[in-house]
């Protein structure tokens, strides 16, 4: 990736920040309470419906929207608002001067609503090391949210972008996203930092058959440090 700069698409949470200690255990919980209070079930279907969305559509926004006719919009104000999320995000001055340092263009692009990516890259320090947000309320087409792993939205960022998406090199710790990006020409770097975090919530169930220790055909390299982007 020396000869001419990639187009860097980073995921946020369990990325670039401990989102499973920071914010992953108050974000389900408000998420299974707002299902409980607008679908109008019990708080164990809301847990597995939210859970089962999550599965089966990637994003359980997309469930509730599909099933449910709850709006977008809502959903997203009212689940992640999560107070004392500031104070409970860590940073690093290393992650800073990697990113400052790595050639080419960098965005943020992940599946949480821009308010919490805001919210999140200014606690950390990290909001002038990208060159743009890209979050989930952009992740639209024909009028239908379409998030990671979707490969129709990554066509299109590509497109937005103005570069081909072999171009794109997405750094994720989600094997999903990143088999679907590689799908369309995308590079795909496993981020691996927090994969020590207990996985109990559905955000990143390992595939079967893909152990921790292993690198699946379809990614380009896996990473403990975004240090190591800068050798690639």
């Amino acid at each position: 990736m020396r000869h001419k700069p990639p187009i860097w698409l980073f995921d946020l949470d369990d990325t670039l920040h401990d989102a499973t200690k920071a914010s992953f255990k108050e974000l389900h919980v408000a998420m299974t309470d707002y299902v409980v209070r607008h679908v109008g079930v019990s708080l164990d279907e809301a847990s597995a419906l939210r859970q089962g969305y999550w599965l089966r559509y990637g994003a359980t926004l997309l469930g509730l929207v599909k099933h449910h006719r709850v709006k977008a919009a809502h959903f997203l104000e009212e689940t992640h608002r999560l107070p004392g999320l500031e104070e409970r995000l860590r940073g690093s001055a290393h992650d800073r001067a990697a990113l400052r340092r790595l050639r080419g263009r960098k965005y943020i692009l992940t599946n949480a609503p821009r308010e919490y990516a805001l919210r999140v890259l200014h606690t950390l320090k990290l909001r002038d090391c990208f060159d743009g947000v890209i979050s989930i309320e952009d992740m639209c087409m024909f009028g239908h949210h379409r998030p990671k792993p979707d490969a129709r939205m990554f066509r299109c960022i590509a497109a937005r972008l103005k570069v081909p998406p072999s171009r794109c090199v997405l750094v994720e710790d989600t094997l999903q996203h990143q088999r679907s990006a590689h799908g369309i020409g995308m590079r795909a770097i496993w981020m691996r930092r927090y994969l020590h975090s207990v996985r109990k919530s559905v955000k990143n169930t390992p595939e079967v058959g893909v152990h921790a220790c292993q690198k699946p055909p379809y990614v380009y390299a896996r990473i403990r440090s975004l240090k190591t982007l800068l050798l690639l």
